[in-house]
């Protein structure tokens, strides 16, 4: 007989029914707040992400810059060598004709 008044008294309880509307909203406000978490943990992995990103962008544009100036530096001694060269073939051609 009192097991027939707990299943009774327990399911048209007022205060039961409070207590598990009060879990039901304390369950979802966790859930909200590790959606909130994640949602944010998503978002920074995705600016590190970025920011990687741009940073080996600039790695790349200072790279071929680095390798244009090597470059222009090279064809600058070439150019340079060979107007010694020809400098130094004309001296010789002038000291020949005299």
């Amino acid at each position: 007989m009192l097991a027939r008044f707990r299943t009774v008294a327990a399911s048209d309880d007022p205060a039961l029914a409070a207590r598990r509307a009060e879990r039901r909203a304390i369950s979802d406000a966790r859930t909200a707040r590790l959606a909130e978490r994640e949602a944010s943990r998503l978002a920074q992995a995705a600016s590190t992400e970025a920011e990687q990103v741009r940073l080996r962008e600039l790695a790349a544009a200072e790279q071929a810059r680095s390798i244009a100036e090597a470059a222009s530096a090279a064809e600058k001694l070439r150019v340079d060598q060979k107007a010694a060269r020809d400098a130094r073939y004309a001296a010789r051609k002038a000291r020949q004709r005299i």
